[in-house]
């Protein structure tokens, strides 16, 4: 998979792509990261990249042209399965939207900033609008770093127990189990006898039931969506 990043601020990513998942994505040649300034795509002689909305109102607006420029010329190179632009009114990321991204070869991921980016772009080039939350961001970069972390994660050879992933909260529209670890018994807390017994089908039993209880409890409408599929 190729992922093409466009944004204002690539040094918000020298941290996060450098280390765990993503960083073990890339060694693994399952994944190729590219991030590109968005200013040396303005022909303006300062970079400037945002200008004052048309109509008033505060903040700024990124400019449609270093955008276009940018992925004019990216596009020039090869096919992209789809164009993301990240932002507080876009779809809502999901595992399955996540899932479903995965499976894609070459994708070009947008960070907006400031008030947005020219409507123009929206309406044209993006294939595709996704937030990570009813909430808002200084800028996209934030959210790429989830979306991207999200993706790879699930790529086969990525993590080294491919089971891993399929085990995950909302794969199957249910919260995760509760797991536990070593020690069996830690200041009179004791985990689950099922949970010792070596009986894998009881144990999947049990995983099962905690699952969806839980789901129940914190998440039902879930549930709701699992008996409308």
């Amino acid at each position: 998979m190729r992922l093409d990043i466009l944004t204002l601020f690539p040094e918000m990513f020298i941290g996060p792509f450098d280390h765990s998942i993503i960083k073990r994505a890339q060694e693994k040649n399952k994944a190729e990261i590219f991030i590109h300034q968005i200013r040396d795509y303005s022909k303006n002689k300062h970079k400037t990249v945002d200008d004052y909305p048309y109509g008033g109102g505060a903040g700024m607006v990124m400019q449609i042209e270093p955008i276009y420029n940018c992925i004019s010329a990216l596009t020039k190179e090869r096919n992209y399965d789809d164009i993301i632009f990240l932002t507080p009114d876009g779809d809502i990321l999901t595992q399955a939207v996540c899932n479903e991204i995965s499976l894609k070869e070459n994708i070009i991921i947008l960070c907006g900033h400031y008030k947005g980016i020219d409507e123009r772009i929206r309406n044209s080039i993006i294939t595709r609008e996704i937030s990570i939350g009813d909430y808002v961001l200084s800028g996209g970069e934030l959210a790429a770093c989830v979306l991207v972390d999200s993706i790879l994660r699930i790529l086969p050879g990525v993590l080294n127990d491919e089971t891993s992933a399929l085990s995950d909260s909302f794969q199957n529209n249910l919260l995760s189990p509760p797991v536990y670890t070593r020690p069996a018994e830690f200041k009179g807390l004791k985990v689950p006898e099922i949970l010792l017994s070596g009986d894998d089908k009881k144990i999947y039993a049990w995983k099962m039931e905690q699952a969806i209880a839980r789901t129940q409890k914190r998440r039902p409408e879930l549930l709701i969506n699992n008996e409308s599929d």
